[in-house]
């Protein structure tokens, strides 16, 4: 058997039950490592689950999974993912794979950002796609997103924002030298993400367009290490969180779109400032 097993979003305890019997009676149990990243690391997982954890990069999921399938023919194989096992397209690509190779499979469930992100105050049901923000580099800067986000905020709906991780990267130079020497780990912050989204709007002004979807007054939502015991929530316009440090990842980022006068009382309590919240957000009522 193949199991997918969530670890939630905090710590090594974040395991369900259901998930910690499938790790500790395993025969091999991978971790997977660059979808997501949880407050501890690779010991403190071993230490509390009491198994040795083989390191999945991207590189052995997406080029050397035959390993993993290999095994899980034979013997129960876990396969472990912080957050939920179907946070990432990968894992629903690994699930048909294990399909085609006939190999019986199992997800435990558990919480991922998709669900967590409503302790924020805003309703999930409220919510519409969500999106990706990307590193942007001096040659390449995409706004595809930026669509998506005004197909939301034309409907009401809010916009969970998930920032770009860069793990295990190679620069381009190393890739087609075929040298294996990695770029270290980044991690978007939350001040990146809405400095970009600022500067789209000023390329869109430039172009003339007249209705933005969003603007540098419109009421935004930094989350920064959902889950965990430090936590942390910060509310206020687009050009505020450009400024505001959130600590440590993993950060997210939600773009408000209506709000129940319920909603409002919630974001309030995270706001940077209260009388400029007060003031914002009241382009956002209905």
């Amino acid at each position: 058997m193949l199991y997918f097993v969530g670890l939630g979003l905090g710590d090594a305890r974040d395991i369900t039950v259901k998930g910690l019997e499938v790790v500790r009676n395993a025969k091999t149990v991978y971790l997977e490592a660059y979808t997501s990243i949880l407050t501890v690391g690779k010991d403190a997982l071993e230490e509390y689950y009491g198994r040795s954890l083989i390191l999945a990069d991207r590189e052995m999921v997406e080029q050397e999974s035959d390993e993993i399938f290999r095994d899980a023919k034979t013997e129960d194989v876990a396969f472990l993912v912080v957050g939920d096992p179907f946070g990432a397209t990968t894992h629903t690509d690994l699930v048909l794979r294990a399909i085609q190779e006939d190999i019986p499979y199992k997800v435990i469930h558990n919480a991922s950002i998709m669900n967590a992100v409503g302790c924020c105050g805003l309703q999930l049901y409220r919510f519409g796609e969500t999106v990706s923000i990307v590193f942007w580099t001096d040659t390449w800067k995409p706004d595809s997103y930026y669509e998506k986000i005004a197909t939301n905020r034309k409907a009401g709906f809010h916009t969970l924002c998930l920032l770009d991780i860069k793990v295990k990267e190679q620069s381009i130079e190393n890739m087609m030298r075929g040298r294996k020497i990695y770029e270290p780990p980044r991690y978007m912050a939350v001040k990146e993400a809405a400095s970009q989204l600022l500067e789209i709007i000023d390329r869109k002004r430039q172009e003339g367009d007249q209705n933005l979807a969003f603007t540098e007054d419109t009421i935004c939502v930094g989350v920064a290490r959902v889950g965990a015991d430090d936590q942390k929530l910060a509310v206020g316009t687009l050009k505020e969180l450009a400024s505001v440090d959130m600590g440590a990842p993993l950060h997210s980022l939600v773009i408000a779109g209506h709000m129940h006068p319920m909603e409002m009382d919630m974001l309030k309590l995270f706001a940077i400032d209260i009388e400029t919240f007060e003031e914002k957000a009241k382009t956002h009522v209905v």
